[in-house]
């Protein structure tokens, strides 16, 4: 399941609050969106009856260190129903091993003991969930924060939190630091993005040249929303690297929640492998540290809103768990088609006025893809545009704020 904090809260207390031993639960997520807050306050409100670890914690390398808390975790079950949060559980060597002859303990003698493990990286936990612990675990993803997480964590008036959305991103540890914007940065630099890319990718597999990686993830925040071919990648590097390298970190940096690379609409999974990719940094918080001028407004730079607009709701759809490509013929082009849930949806993103002739790409792939229902989103000032050529419109704000969600 993926969703916000809120909701992802919401559903993990109502697995815990289930017959013991349940599944267990994995908690996964980019960095910074509250994974560790969530345990902590499970932890608070279960009291006794719950046992906090810090898997990455200097103690945590000691030999003994998980016999001793497995033993603590055992003797709460057997007096009481309780639950194990283990925060950061790849920090524990032969972590899926050790917790799939955890798990196969308390299922055997049946003790009322929950267990709820949480890490910062999908291809960290997910490889070795899929290889050692299979049937036995449930998968929670944490999505970077929206506009509407913003609302109800920090009691934002929706338009301002729309507005922080794009401008800012909504990573909530760095709200309070928005005023000051060089030490918001050194946030994003400092608590998300070298972490990501230091710590989690390098623990995902080996990369022989780390140093190749950060200049491909800085191109890739430098360029939002830009169809680049490998080839146009390749060139803009210091290092040379070849294609298949800049594929695998593309890959890599997808599974640490930092860049999404979008392929092309195609009906065949070859061809879509075969086009260049449409390069989507999760969060527009990204963006803002790639540049050293101040985030845009639509009023003082429309141009540059409009790209991280688009940025910002190509994003949310991804962030979304939907499935996201774009499409492009010759001069026609819809910024992003969607599959999920939702339905499915061929998306224009509008930053300012526009005309019907700005919507012939949504038009083209309308006739040739009738089952993809065609939406602008835009500024509520340009509405009629659309809607006079017979596609829906949904105001920006809205749409980060709730997504595709209600639009029916």
């Amino acid at each position: 399941m993926d969703g916000g904090y809120f909701t992802i809260k919401q559903e993990l207390l109502a697995r815990l609050r289930e017959p013991a031993p349940g599944y267990i639960q994995m908690l996964t997520g980019p960095r910074q969106v509250g994974k560790t807050t969530l345990l902590l306050e499970i932890a608070e409100a279960m009291g006794e009856r719950a046992i906090y670890l810090a898997a990455d914690s200097p103690e945590a390398a000691l030999p003994d260190w998980w016999p001793y808390r497995w033993q603590a975790a055992l003797q709460l079950a057997r007096r009481a129903p309780g639950v194990l949060l283990i925060d950061e559980v790849h920090g524990l060597s032969d972590w899926s091993h050790l917790l799939k002859v955890a798990y196969d303990e308390i299922k055997r003698e049946k003790l009322p003991l929950q267990i709820v493990v949480s890490g910062s990286s999908s291809l960290r936990l997910g490889g070795g969930a899929r290889e050692s612990m299979a049937g036995r675990f449930e998968r929670l993803n944490l999505r970077h924060w929206t506009a509407r997480d913003l609302v109800q964590g920090f009691d934002f008036p929706p338009e301002i939190a729309a507005m922080t959305a794009v401008r800012y991103g909504a990573f909530p540890g760095g709200v309070s630091l928005l005023a000051t914007p060089a030490r918001w940065k050194a946030f994003v630099r400092d608590a998300i993005i070298d972490p990501a890319i230091g710590n989690d990718i390098l623990m995902m597999q080996p990369v022989r040249r780390p140093a190749l990686l950060r200049q491909v993830f800085a191109i890739c925040i430098a360029h939002p929303c830009e169809i680049i071919s490998l080839q146009k990648i390749a060139g803009s590097l210091t290092d040379a690297g070849n294609l298949a390298t800049i594929a695998d970190y593309l890959a890599l940096l997808n599974d640490a929640y930092l860049v999404a690379a979008l392929p092309k609409f195609a009906s065949s999974e070859v061809r879509r492998r075969a086009t260049p990719p449409k390069l989507v940094p999760l969060t527009n918080a990204f963006l803002a540290i790639a540049s050293d001028a101040p985030p845009p407004t639509p009023e003082a730079d429309p141009q540059r809103w409009g790209h991280w607009l688009e940025n910002a709701c190509l994003a949310r759809a991804c962030n979304d768990d939907h499935t996201v490509t774009y499409w492009r013929e010759e001069n026609l082009e819809v910024d992003m088609v969607v599959e999920g849930e939702s339905g499915k949806w061929a998306i224009e993103v509008k930053g300012g006025s526009y005309t019907y002739r700005d919507l012939l790409g949504l038009c083209e792939f309308r006739q040739r893809n009738p089952e993809y229902r065609p939406l602008v989103i835009g500024d509520e000032a340009h509405r009629d545009v659309a809607e006079k050529a017979g596609i829906d419109f949904v105001d920006w704000r809205g749409y980060l704020l709730d997504g595709l969600e209600g639009l029916g």
